[in-house]
């Protein structure tokens, strides 16, 4: 997996730069080189964003379903303490109560910056739009 996503990486990084290297060839031509350069960077942004997106949807996803494990695990814990409150249970509960408002935290940075990434998103289709 580490080198499929390798490869990845290195694939969008030669079309990047081949992305920037026409741009750079219109540009040194003349002749609307900045528009031509804005869209080559604006595409090779796209790309890296949609990578990000989808990248930060499915950690959303795993954190989500994390999440609701350990909410069912507490549950199961309480449970238990109620039954045998031994303080080796107690010890534990309180580990995965802790690791569980870290997943919680977490899941808000997530989401703030899924909020970033898609509005750096819009931003960049509207300009696309009026660029066209």
């Amino acid at each position: 997996m580490e080198q499929l996503s390798e490869s990845s990486h290195r694939d969008s990084a030669d079309a990047a730069s081949s992305s920037l290297t026409t741009a750079a060839d219109v540009h040194v031509g003349g002749g609307g080189g900045g528009e031509a350069m804005a869209r080559g960077l604006s595409a090779m942004l796209e790309s890296v964003i949609k990578e990000f997106d989808s990248k930060s949807l499915d950690a959303l996803s795993s954190q989500d379903k994390l999440s609701g494990s350990l909410d069912r695990l507490v549950q199961e814990l309480d449970q238990l303490l109620e039954n045998a409150p031994l303080p080796f249970i107690v010890q534990h509960a309180s580990r995965i109560s802790s690791v569980k408002q870290r997943v919680s935290s977490m899941n808000l940075v997530l989401k703030s910056i899924q909020r970033r990434i898609d509005n750096i998103d819009h931003m960049l289709s509207a300009n696309n739009i009026q660029g066209s």
